[in-house]
């Protein structure tokens, strides 16, 4: 483990225990809802601390049984270690595949993703993870992922010092939804929800079915214009 993800993972597994896992689940069924994976796509819960994303997906799943279990993954094993606890009183069995592993690059399959939604987690994980995502998700795959708004946010202590510096925090939703699309998505919509004192915009967007066209060359004897 790289010094960076040490430190992150030490700080995580610090805060395990104490959670604030009302606040989160609240956040991570507004994203599962406005992303509203099917219940045969294969998704992936990223950096999912105590598995808030993964638990509201397996919920909407419960009626539908028979899918691929949501792939769950923190770099933390004490996060992990409370989501399978969670998921033990929350969710059907085997419908969580809980690992311990770095958010980046994903362990999974170039297009091997049906949907990747990450809660609470991209503005650790910076501009990197949007492209990892895009290497991972099948074209046509949807990506759904939450921000804080820089209104009201305000990260102390050593999370303050694990925020990535490539990625500036949104505004508005709408800033947030031009943040998908410079980073490849294509029809990026986004919307806000308020818990408390905290504002977060959740984006949904999707991967090109096609690459982007490549610009061509001028034609040989063309005449260009400086």
């Amino acid at each position: 483990m790289t010094q960076p993800n040490q430190r992150t993972a030490q700080a995580f597994d610090a805060l395990a225990g104490d959670y604030d896992d009302a606040y989160h689940d609240r956040i991570a069924r507004a994203l599962v809802a406005f992303v509203a994976p099917a219940p045969a796509e294969s998704v992936a819960d990223v950096a999912c601390g105590t598995g808030a994303v993964a638990l509201a997906v397996a919920a909407v799943r419960a009626a539908h049984p028979g899918g691929a279990p949501v792939l769950a993954l923190d770099l933390s094993p004490g996060m992990v270690a409370a989501g399978r606890a969670r998921a033990a009183r929350l969710a059907p069995a085997g419908a969580i595949d809980w690992r311990v592993a770095p958010a980046l690059p994903l362990p999974v399959a170039d297009a091997g993703l049906d949907v990747v939604l990450c809660a609470s987690s991209l503005h650790f994980l910076g501009r990197p993870a949007l492209a990892d995502w895009l290497r991972v998700l099948r074209p046509g795959g949807r990506v759904g992922f939450t921000l804080p708004l820089t209104v009201g946010f305000h990260p102390g202590g050593a999370f303050a010092e694990l925020l990535a510096t490539d990625l500036a925090l949104p505004d508005t939703a709408a800033d947030a939804a031009a943040l998908a699309q410079a980073s490849g998505f294509t029809a990026a919509a986004a919307r806000t929800v308020t818990v408390g004192a905290r504002t977060v915009a959740l984006v949904r967007a999707r991967k090109p079915t096609q690459p982007p066209a490549q610009p061509q060359p001028p034609a040989a004897g063309a005449v260009t214009r400086s």
